[in-house]
């Protein structure tokens, strides 16, 4: 009987490094896919038509605090659940649902703050600039994306019972793509507020 719950425990142990590799593989080219788009962003800068006074939204100062809202909130469920404090698990899941909703709303509402102030990011009025600046916010917010449908998915099997102290790993890669994504945010961030 103690074999067999050994080769069990292996057996997860096993299953959780590798979706763990796995996950980590799946980030490393995400970051190599930003650092040439950033790097392609440096490069242009010294072209004429780059827009030296563009000043970056209010909305993505906003969106920069909720998204390290996300990383919080996700972290305490990943904490609750290894508690077995489902209740908890719950309230932090769906918080961590809710802003990232948010974060997504106020990206757009940034787009809309930019086009408010004259600059456009395609067709014969934009610039290099703001066309840049949309490129890499889309593409972030599609990687964003897959961390919205994989935390419904965790939400549901959460409600589904199929989370405990004993069983978390959809919650711990959860967490670790979400930590990944807001850390990626605030790369963005700093980077396009400082190299204007």
């Amino acid at each position: 009987m103690e074999i067999t719950m050994t080769t069990e425990e292996d057996h997860k142990s096993r299953t959780a490094r590798s979706y763990k590799l796995l996950l980590l593989f799946a980030m490393v080219s995400m970051i190599m896919m930003f650092a040439g788009l950033t790097s392609a962003y440096v490069v242009s800068k010294s072209r004429t038509d780059w827009l030296k006074d563009f000043q970056l939204p209010t909305a993505f100062y906003f969106s920069t605090l909720v998204i390290i809202g996300c990383s919080v909130t996700f972290h305490l469920a990943k904490k609750a659940i290894q508690k077995d404090n489902q209740s908890a698990t719950t309230k932090f899941l769906l918080s961590t649902l809710v802003l990232g909703i948010l974060f997504v709303i106020l990206q757009f509402v940034g787009f809309e703050q930019i086009v408010e102030n004259g600059y456009y990011f395609t067709g014969s009025e934009s610039s290099i600039t703001t066309t840049f600046l949309y490129v890499v916010t889309v593409v972030h917010l599609i990687h964003l994306a897959g961390g919205v449908i994989s935390l419904l998915i965790i939400i549901y099997n959460h409600f589904k019972q199929k989370y405990n102290s004993s069983q978390t790993l959809g919650i711990e890669l959860g967490a670790m793509y979400w930590h990944f994504l807001d850390l990626l945010w605030v790369y963005l961030f700093l980077f396009l507020y400082f190299f204007k």
